[in-house]
């Protein structure tokens, strides 16, 4: 399947053009992120936010600044730049992590609730289209989700329109049969999730087996890197005070053949995960651990939008990265949005604050979700709609619904 990117329906005029119209929507971003930083004087609250400029200036100064301006939907009020998408994909998993969900799991919604794979197509292009080069998909677990390789070849051939990276965030128990298939479909990078070497501790940990198919997921992954595939492999782990930080210098050891970075997150509380302040393992303490056996141990220069801190080991191949969510926010260079399954844009992952783009994308389908056919029939008649344009929606270059939906997301 392949679906056309939505600015391709009326055709995409200059860019000064477009982000004229753009700005004089007088649409702002805030990213509820600010929520969150605590102490950090580079981010009030919400409310003690300036007054927005006028449109006027603020169109001067995105000029002077960058005569190529960066989508205005796209860049929020501390002029973050959120080039990064993370759509959800599903809310089933195959695992019960202790530190990620209760024992029985969390109520599914129905699945007309949950976006269809041409609705997540249609958002992947519309995002692309304004300036987002990475897509990530998650879950759940994503791999469970049956037309994970379809959907993964849609998004995939959005490349020519300007996407750089399409990654996955998996557990790795039904990944390395599809491993392959997904480097076709044009996967980048896949973050696997694997919180300790001994299989006995992974039963207790995720209340399931499979310890064995996730390390052969990941030799394999080792293993196309080496045919030269030149995938992005990153190794999560989750640090728990009594459970696996004795582990931590053999995940460290890891990397030091093989081209993959082992990064260590701060445990961080989520609904119904029994979180305990004390069970954290602070970056601080994880850093002083690594050291004592890696004096030479050492930080490398950040990334722009990089959530995690990286660290070498001289000599090793690999990398190791810390996530530390709880013990230094990295608010300030925060490049994310999230698309969770059932289609509400989410600015912050700690934060409540969601608007459905799901509700708004299905008013020409009366609330009902959106297939194939119907996806191409909508497009057909905006198609049609096209070359008779005299007005504004000429000028945009985009239809209605379009223009809804990245308004939406501005005031997000």
């Amino acid at each position: 399947m392949s679906l056309l990117p939505p600015h391709s329906l009326t055709g995409r005029l200059p860019a000064a053009v477009s982000r004229l119209r753009h700005l004089q929507l007088g649409i702002r971003s805030t990213s509820s992120a600010s929520a969150v930083a605590e102490g950090h004087k580079e981010f009030p609250a919400k409310h003690d936010l300036p007054p927005p400029s006028s449109t006027i200036s603020r169109l001067s100064h995105l000029q002077r600044e960058d005569p190529k301006a960066f989508s205005h939907f796209l860049t929020d009020t501390f002029r973050r730049q959120h080039t990064y998408l993370r759509i959800s994909v599903t809310e089933r998993c195959n695992l019960r992590c202790t530190y990620c969900m209760p024992a029985l799991g969390v109520p599914l919604s129905p699945p007309s609730h949950l976006l269809t794979t041409p609705e997540i197509v249609y958002l992947s292009s519309l995002f692309v289209s304004e300036g987002v080069n990475k897509i990530r998909l998650t879950g759940g677990e994503p791999t469970v989700r049956s037309d994970i390789l379809p959907l993964m070849r849609s998004i995939g051939s959005l490349k020519p329109q300007g996407l750089k990276e399409l990654c996955i965030t998996s557990n790795g128990l039904a990944l390395r049969t599809k491993l392959d298939a997904m480097l076709e479909a044009g996967l980048t990078g896949v973050n696997l999730s694997l919180d300790t070497l001994e299989p006995a501790r992974f039963e207790m940990l995720t209340r399931r087996r499979g310890w064995e198919k996730i390390w052969r997921c990941f030799e394999r992954l080792v293993e196309v890197n080496r045919l030269g595939a030149g995938i992005k492999v990153k190794l999560n782990t989750v640090v728990m005070r009594g459970i696996n930080e004795s582990e931590m210098l053999d995940f460290v050891e890891l990397g030091r053949e093989r081209d993959v970075e082992v990064r260590f997150i701060e445990y961080m509380p989520f609904q119904g995960n029994k979180w305990e302040r004390g069970k954290v393992v602070s970056y601080r303490e994880m850093l002083e651990r690594v050291r004592t056996r890696y004096p030479g141990f050492y930080q490398e220069p950040g990334r722009e939008g990089e959530t995690s801190k990286t660290w070498q080991v001289p000599g090793f191949r690999g990398k190791v990265g810390f996530i530390t969510s709880m013990t230094e926010n990295f608010c300030a260079g925060c490049n994310r949005l999230r698309i969770t399954s059932d289609g509400n844009l989410k600015v912050c992952l700690f934060g409540n604050a969601e608007v459905s783009l799901r509700d708004l994308l299905r008013k020409v389908s009366a609330g009902e979700p959106i297939e194939e056919e119907a996806m191409e029939a909508v497009k057909r008649v905006e198609m049609e709609r096209a070359p008779g344009l005299r007005n504004a929606e000429e000028v945009l270059g985009r239809s209605e619904r379009e223009r809804e939906l990245l308004e939406v997301v501005g005031a997000a």
